[in-house]
């Protein structure tokens, strides 16, 4: 591709998404497993499928897919659990090698990422070149392959990385996204779900360039801001940044239960366990946070979330905890539950976490606690969870 089809106005976004990344690290740790169909997921009967080799996938195998049927699918299939430990540090390097070549690089998830190239040409070649670059430097680090798309904005890289999976590589210069629009069908746009779709076959929008053949006023009118976000898609208009960093507005872990349940009792050892990763999150991340959160998920998939405010901010796991059982026992469960979670929003910087000062409000007896927890982390991190147990919660 000709460097000259992108212009000073032109911004250069690429979109790097690393192919099977759960079960490419599994079968990278190892080899035995290369050419299988590799399945990695949550528990036998309640999980669901959080990646799955492309071996897997030609037997119908997806991401989000309970394990129950995965296993109908591809009966040979070989199953692991999770190591989202092992994941992540091979993700820490990923996005080393992605800020090598731009400052700007906004991670999305684990395994992907946005990047900012935008003014990098005469250091690295054409958009092309550079993203063969990035492909190479990813894979001479970690043995792994990714797909990465590169376009004038962050909606079309999205896309084109997606086109040629996995090891592709898909540029969509500034002088063919019209006609690339025009051909594209609309269940490709990130964000249009079934529901929209349902909506747009319904009046004979099949592809985005169907969109402009209505007018602005009538497409506004009919779905409201919808309609004004398919122009914009249309039109190309997104100009959203690439964001390098932005701190959580909340904590949060859940999980399915192996077996629905109207035990409190149950509840509570799934609370306790929650809390604990929740407030070592906290720790590691530098944060404190006033408002815990429950989540429950009923059988029949209602969904229901309790939030109570503490006092003062907090990453002690206890604190947590407790705040938690207060919420799951003022609230009627009527019926049997199928996942709990727990979360701690309105967060702020609880500053270094080297510098144990007396937070305001905090009790010299919570301060003391705060450090036995952090002793704890450090024991977790160096030898695992098994490492070190605790003993029961008892609520107050």
């Amino acid at each position: 591709m000709p460097s000259n089809n992108w212009s000073s106005d032109h911004r250069v976004i690429a979109h790097i998404d690393m192919d099977a990344f759960y079960a490419s690290i599994e079968i990278l740790d190892n080899p035995e497993l290369a050419g299988k169909p590799v399945i990695v997921g949550g528990g036998e009967r309640r999980g669901v499928v959080s990646a799955a080799s492309y071996e897997a996938r030609a037997f119908g195998v997806h991401s989000a897919m309970p394990i129950f049927r995965a296993k109908r699918l591809c009966p040979g299939g070989i199953f692991l659990p999770v190591r989202m430990r092992r994941y992540r540090e091979v993700s820490r390097i990923v996005m080393h090698c992605l800020q090598e070549f731009s400052p700007l690089v906004e991670q999305v998830s684990v395994d992907e990422a946005f990047i900012d190239l935008t003014g990098t040409g005469k250091l690295f070649g054409d958009p092309r070149r550079t993203a063969a670059k990035i492909k190479a430097r990813i894979r001479e680090r970690t043995s792994l392959t990714c797909s990465i798309g590169v376009s004038i904005c962050k909606y079309l890289a999205k896309i084109a990385s997606d086109m040629e999976k996995p090891d592709g590589l898909t540029v969509i210069p500034p002088a063919e996204v019209h006609d690339f629009l025009e051909r594209l069908p609309v269940e490709k746009v990130p964000g249009i779900g079934v529901k929209g779709m349902e909506q747009l076959t319904r009046i004979g929008i099949h592809y985005v360039g169907d969109i402009e053949r209505h007018r602005e006023e009538w497409l506004v009118e009919r779905f409201g801001k919808f309609g004004s976000w398919l122009l914009g898609i249309a039109r190309c208009e997104d100009r959203s940044p690439v964001v390098p960093y932005t701190e959580p507005k909340s904590i949060s872990t859940e999980q399915t239960l192996e077996e629905d349940t109207d035990s409190k009792t149950v509840l509570k050892r799934y609370l306790g366990t929650q809390s604990e990763r929740v407030g070592r999150r906290l720790r590691k991340q530098g944060f404190r946070g006033k408002t815990v959160t429950i989540k429950i998920k009923h059988a029949d998939f209602k969904q229901y979330t309790r939030s109570a405010t503490l006092e003062h901010p907090t990453q002690m796991s206890d604190v947590i905890f407790k705040e938690a059982m207060k919420l799951l026992r003022a609230y009627q469960l009527g019926s049997k539950v199928r996942l709990i979670g727990v979360g701690v929003s309105n967060l702020e910087s609880a500053g270094s976490q080297s510098q144990m000062t007396l937070f305001e409000g905090q009790s010299q007896e919570d301060e003391k606690w705060e450090r036995v927890e952090r002793a704890v982390d450090e024991i977790v991190e160096r030898f695992g969870h098994d490492a070190v147990r605790r003993g029961p919660h008892h609520e107050e």
